[in-house]
């Protein structure tokens, strides 16, 4: 039987050699432009937000100058990407609160930033972990799916349940690039509709193989 800390560094070792460089896929120069990328990207690809993107910064290259704009000249910026109207609603109002409330600055901690409207706890962890270097672990649906079919999450019911697991067995100078292994694997690797095993260095500890194996 397996155990979950031999699971543990089972995968840490094997991302360590196999990707040993790891970080996020969206295109960025500072802080300001990640938090706009992040919420940007919600049910909607890294790919599409980078597309967007250079033309949305050099119209909107601070929050100073987004918070001055309309609402309806954002939209006209992100409209190729999922839910603009709302999104576009919560870019102007995050500029706002970022320059009224911090002084135009990404605040570090996850208690400040998910006050920050469109910033849930996923998007405040990645800023906090990508930026900051925080011990945060972001769970989205990639993180979600590869953790509960390698099994290093076990009966997490929702990503709360997932990132308080994940942050128990990981050793805090991991955890901001575990999210990324995780995130990468499972969109190149761990699809949601198709895994592709046969291409997976991890099938000796991932209880989703060996129980599809004995199927």
């Amino acid at each position: 039987m397996i155990t979950i800390s031999y699971r543990y560094n089972y995968v840490i070792e094997y991302f360590s050699k196999e990707r040993p460089i790891a970080k996020s896929e969206l295109n960025y120069k500072n802080p300001y432009q990640l938090l706009v990328a992040v919420i940007l990207s919600a049910q909607c690809t890294d790919l599409r937000v980078n597309k967007l993107t250079p033309d949305f910064f050099l119209r909107f290259p601070s929050a100073e100058k987004l918070k001055k704009a309309e609402i309806s000249e954002i939209y006209e910026f992100i409209k190729s990407c999922s839910y603009p109207n709302n999104k576009a609603k919560y870019l102007s109002k995050m500029s706002k609160m970022l320059v009224e409330d911090f002084d135009g600055k990404i605040p570090e901690e996850v208690s400040s930033l998910i006050k920050l409207p469109g910033v849930g706890r996923k998007t405040a962890n990645v800023i906090a972990s990508v930026i900051f270097n925080k011990p945060t672990m972001a769970v989205d649906t990639h993180v979600f799916r590869v953790a509960n079919r390698i099994g290093l999450t076990v009966n997490a019911k929702n990503p709360l349940q997932s990132e308080k697991q994940l942050v128990k067995h990981l050793a805090e100078s991991i955890i901001p690039i575990a999210h990324h292994w995780l995130i990468l694997h499972g969109r190149y690797i761990c699809k949601a509709r198709k895994p592709e095993c046969n291409k997976c260095g991890l099938t000796k500890v991932c209880d989703y193989y060996t129980n599809k194996d004995k199927n």
